[in-house]
């Protein structure tokens, strides 16, 4: 017979979601466009990071460090929009180019 700890299992998944939600959590979009996560870091501040790298985020020359839960998550959140939006940008940009060159073609 199993005995299963509701408390432990529930623990984990808590500490799960933390983690998914630190990570950027899930909008269902695209993860390519999610570059960016938030942190809680041992001083209790929160900051966005690269989640790639580790590297703290870097935004107009002021690093995204020493912040509040909130800030962080609407940094996070604003950071991955403009990656978002960049990326439509580009795609679209190279739909129009091959239509260009393909209506040259003809």
């Amino acid at each position: 017979m199993h005995v299963h700890d509701n408390g432990t299992d529930n623990g984990r998944h808590a500490l799960a979601i933390d983690i998914w939600e630190n990570e950027g959590g899930t909008s269902g979009r695209d993860s390519m466009d999610h570059h960016y996560g938030r942190r809680v870091e041992a001083d209790g501040t929160w900051s966005i990071y690269h989640v790639f790298t580790g590297v703290p985020a870097d935004i107009g020359g002021g690093s995204m460090t020493g912040l509040s839960r909130s800030a962080a998550t609407t940094g996070m959140t604003s950071l991955n929009l403009r990656n978002e939006h960049r990326r439509r940008q580009r795609v679209e940009g190279y739909a129009r180019m091959s239509g260009e060159i393909g209506a040259a073609r003809s």
